[in-house]
């Protein structure tokens, strides 16, 4: 939907898809990523990352395997709904390792050659909170492995917050003990959110005054609360409506649309009387000029 509205506001790319795109990525000028990157490669034992849902992790981690030195060879397991049997396998075909004979002294052994070859190998684990706990377990096995000097592996367990309350249980303390840097993603203070709006306009193409006006800015912080999906789902709606309604600008009234709208399904919203007919005027109007061209 957002594709509809671009040239009319004269943007070049959709301002707030909830797609994790590192274009976009905002730091609020703190030094969290720099701070999460150097923890990420000291080798020193399990970096955790937790946050709500919505909260920007997912972009987080994409932004750091982009900065991450080339001498880091990395394995990134979005959804790692493994047994314990095959989460050290999946890691070794990763790393290239045949599947035959890929357990974890096969994967040992690749590990020690790497290292010996000046490589660091890092395994970043998104939506760690949902692993069994015999595979968070086996985890902290592959965790052990190491040299005189550093672990030959360096892992990182990304997730909500149940995460904590799972490696917070008695049958957890040895992977818990592993831990040695902790990363929480809180809800963005109100004025760094209004600045990450902004940003995200600012990479779109969008280089005029204020595209929200001072209401509809209130009334969409209030709601969001700081948290960075909801603050794209809801200000992509409220262009969407201000767009259906031939406004240059979004008005407090547009937010109040997309907020009702958030969570429903396009063809039965409150959007719907607004974009249907103008989408399917557009629609008329290019199928017309076609025709007149032929």
């Amino acid at each position: 939907m957002s594709s509809l509205y671009l040239d009319y506001f004269g943007l070049s790319l959709p301002p707030f898809s909830i797609t994790p795109d590192p274009e976009f990525f905002f730091d609020g000028g703190s030094l969290f990523i720099e701070e999460l990157l150097y923890a990420c490669v000291q080798r020193e034992g399990i970096v955790l990352l937790t946050g709500e849902v919505g909260s920007g992790k997912t972009l987080l981690t994409r932004v750091l395997l982009s900065r991450l030195p080339d001498t880091v060879d990395t394995v990134y397991l979005p959804n790692p709904a493994f047994s314990r049997d095959e989460i050290i396998d999946v890691i070794a075909r990763d790393l290239g390792l045949t599947s035959t004979g890929t357990g974890l002294e096969s994967l040992q052994h690749e590990l020690i050659r790497r290292h010996v070859n000046g490589r660091q190998v890092m395994v970043l684990i998104d939506e760690a909170h949902t692993m069994p706990g015999d595979a968070i377990e086996e985890i902290r096995r592959l965790s052990n492995l190491e040299t005189d000097h550093c672990k030959l592996v360096q892992i990182i367990l990304c997730g909500q917050p149940e995460l904590d309350t799972l490696l917070a249980t008695p049958a957890m303390r040895q992977v818990r003990d592993r831990v040695v840097y902790r990363f929480r993603l809180k809800n963005m203070p109100r004025i760094e959110a209004a600045r990450y709006l902004n940003h995200r306009l600012r990479i779109a193409g969008w280089h005029e005054g204020p595209l929200f006006s001072a209401a509809a800015m209130k009334r969409l912080l209030n709601d969001a609360n700081g948290r960075a999906r909801r603050l794209n789902l809801i200000a992509d709606k409220s262009l969407l409506a201000a767009y259906a309604e031939g406004k240059k600008q979004v008005s407090a009234h547009h937010v109040k649309i997309a907020i009702g709208d958030v969570g429903t399904n396009f063809s039965s919203s409150s959007l719907s009387k607004y974009i249907w007919p103008a989408a399917t005027a557009l629609l008329l109007s290019t199928t017309l000029l076609i025709w007149h061209f032929k």
